[in-house]
């Protein structure tokens, strides 16, 4: 079940990716950048809705979807470490030094 809705997530998003490059911008006219008033402007009347914009609203909505799908799978499904199965090795212990209250002989000093 999660890997078909993961396999419709995948060809959603390239479809999704594919469908808004294809569109041209809102205000893509020069006039718009300079604030004048042409024929597709960011605020103003908006015209039909394209087969593009159709597209992209239908594949938008069905991406959310599958989103909010696949992380209701993934809270549901326990919660596993990647270091979980590590096998740890006990750490090597440094050689013992005497204590520092009683000197070592030294035979080559004088008394």
């Amino acid at each position: 079940m999660v890997v078909a809705i993961t396999i419709v997530h995948i060809v959603v998003c390239l479809f999704l990716i594919i469908v808004v490059l294809l569109q041209s911008g809102k205000s893509a006219d020069i006039a718009a950048a300079f604030g004048g008033m042409g024929s597709q402007t960011a605020f103003g009347p908006r015209g039909a809705a394209t087969v593009l914009s159709k597209a992209t609203t239908l594949a938008a909505v069905i991406f959310m979807l599958t989103s909010i799908t696949l992380s209701i799978f993934a809270s549901k499904r326990p919660s596993t470490s990647v270091l979980q199965n590590l096998k740890t090795q006990p750490a090597k212990s440094a050689p013992q030094k005497p204590p520092a209250s009683q000197p070592s002989p030294n035979p080559t000093t004088p008394k």
